[in-house]
């Protein structure tokens, strides 16, 4: 049976995209950082996929077919984890599809990349 193991992400600048994402998600690069492929795993004794880090020079997509949902536990989580996530170079993206009471809040992280932060208290 198969499982997801990493999810890929594809960035313009290496080493800015490894500082945000292990200080977004506490996760560890596997190996030593380069400019080339890098893998960010759960700290050691935590379980989850694996993010991988792609050199990219394609454009980002504004409605990306694919994107990461990060989980929050209720509102009151889900505002804070949104704030220190700007706070570490996301921007908020003033996304044209919410729903009319959404709970999610669409960000991207700082090679434009789309992901979104869900309440997942509402469901």
């Amino acid at each position: 049976m198969l499982s997801i193991g990493t999810v890929v992400v594809g960035v313009s600048d290496m080493r800015r995209a490894v500082e945000f994402w292990t200080k977004a998600l506490g996760y560890e690069p596997r190996d030593e950082v380069t400019d080339g492929w890098t893998f960010l795993v759960p700290p050691s004794g935590k379980s989850g996929p694996g993010l991988g880090l792609q050199p990219s020079e394609a454009p980002v997509e504004h409605h990306p077919r694919i994107h990461l949902d990060l989980y929050a536990g209720d509102a009151a989580d889900q505002a804070a984890e949104v704030e220190r996530l700007v706070s570490l170079g996301a921007q908020r993206v003033d996304w044209d599809m919410y729903p009319e009471d959404p709970d999610f809040v669409v960000l991207a992280d700082p090679d434009g990349n789309r992901f979104c932060v869900i309440d997942t208290s509402r469901g």
